[in-house]
């Protein structure tokens, strides 16, 4: 029989705005395709054949991609959190669902590679032969264990779990992927409200421990936790690494384009332009001429890139124009924005320090040298525009011609530069 698996992808994304006032951070793209996407596909290949979707923001968004399933080589089905409060309430959820069963339960934007998920399984068929198996959870060592959930081991045997402790005393993060054995029901059943507010998963884990449950830890190799914009280059760059490249549409005289790079059906590539990989390049898109498009660039669908653009490290979404003579380092631009020509995405600052960003309303140090702007959907920029390292833009937001943005735009706003303009008598002079 088909292993369950329950996948948590009902949260609302703040930290990842103004990319998720519009659409829930689940189906933001990585390596070419939603994150969702390849978790479903993780699943599917580690042998899982019933997938249940604890959905919230952006339900109806999610439904409609994944359906009842069958396109994506599963069984779907939806559980509404219809008020967030909390991982171990999105779990409970599925108790039905799952039917007495051991099962899987993933976040939504939480991603690893498929071996590290093949091998985490195998281990739980090991020790799910013993007697005392509560759960198998996937760890990984990080350098900032403090925004994370901390776990302490004894050899491959869970002790304790700290929530995004204060002091740090393990550099073992909780990796979000978890196999649990259904007593972790009555656990939830039993736990209480967290300082956040929350029924927290980590909270029902510990109780188990407390009580004698066998809950024991396995190393992940790769792994990405899509929490914030910068996070979500990262895992792009992580994911297009293994990128198979393909040639679907129209490649014109004069084009270079390094093996590892996917240009998809209908999309034509103009002369002059270079393309380096691992790049994605997704359907009907109609690029340059005399384009310099760098490693580890995510196209999406529809999109124009005019002449003389270069563009690096960056995630540029659906129905996206950028116009000629402009350049687009480390960022990330939503669907349908239209960058007028010119428009100039600085990625470095002038001291070289790390990059700062505002996040949930507090500035954040990125740990980046290189990071430039997150835009949302529907953002005009107007000719030779520039935004500065770490600016954020909120969808449906313009910028007027010849700005210098250096504070983040909120949503709705159109900012323009009102320069002073002095005259003077100029003498006619001849010979120049």
């Amino acid at each position: 029989m088909k292993m369950k698996a329950v996948i948590l992808a009902a949260g609302l994304g703040t930290r990842m705005r103004p990319l998720t006032f519009t659409k829930p951070k689940f189906l933001l793209p990585v390596a070419g395709k939603p994150a969702l996407d390849h978790v479903v596909s993780l699943l599917r290949n580690a042998g899982v054949g019933s997938i249940a979707m604890v959905v919230g923001f952006g339900k109806d968004q999610i439904m409609e991609r994944y359906g009842d399933g069958s396109g994506f080589g599963v069984r779907v089905e939806y559980l509404h959190q219809k008020e967030l409060l909390g991982t171990a309430n999105a779990v409970s959820l599925a108790e039905d669902f799952v039917g007495g069963e051991r099962f899987l339960v993933m976040n939504g934007d939480t991603l690893v590679d498929q071996e590290s998920l093949n091998n985490f399984i195998v281990r739980y068929r090991q020790l799910g032969e013993g007697k005392n198996f509560s759960c198998l959870m996937g760890i990984i060592e990080v350098e900032d264990p403090a925004q994370f959930g901390i776990v302490f081991a004894d050899g491959d045997k869970v002790v304790d779990i700290v929530e995004k402790p204060k002091r740090v005393k393990s550099r073992l993060a909780n990796a979000g992927i978890y196999l649990f054995d259904p007593i972790i029901f009555d656990a939830i059943r039993r736990t209480k409200k967290s300082k956040r507010g929350e029924y927290e998963i980590t909270t029902s884990i510990k109780m188990m421990i407390d009580e004698g449950g066998g809950v024991y830890t396995f190393p992940l190799e790769l792994w990405a936790d899509i929490g914030r914009p910068w996070d979500l280059l990262l895992a792009n760059e992580y994911f297009l690494r293994n990128l198979k490249g393909e040639i679907h549409g129209k490649i014109e005289h004069g084009v270079y384009i390094e093996p590892n790079v996917y240009v998809g059906e209908g999309t034509r590539i103009r002369s002059g332009s270079y393309i380096e990989g691992p790049t994605y390049i997704g359907k009907n898109c109609d690029i340059g001429p005399n384009c310099f498009i760098r490693p580890s660039t995510s196209v999406g669908d529809h999109v124009r890139i005019g002449n003389g653009v270069e563009i690096k490290n960056s995630i540029i979404m659906d129905h996206t124009h950028v116009a000629h003579l402009s350049y687009v380092g480390d960022s990330i631009i939503g669907s349908r924005c239209n960058l007028g020509a010119g428009t100039t995405i600085a990625n470095l600052r002038l001291d070289e320090s790390a990059v700062k960003m505002k996040v949930s309303g507090r500035i954040v140090n990125t740990g980046r040298k290189k990071l430039g702007t997150v835009i949302g959907d529907d953002v005009k920029t107007g000719v030779n525009c520039m935004i500065n390292p770490g600016v954020k833009i909120g969808p449906n937001a313009a910028v007027g011609p010849g700005a210098v943005v250096y504070t983040d735009v909120q949503p709705n706003t159109l900012v323009i530069a009102e320069p002073v303009i002095k005259r003077h008598k100029w003498p006619r002079k001849t010979g120049w």
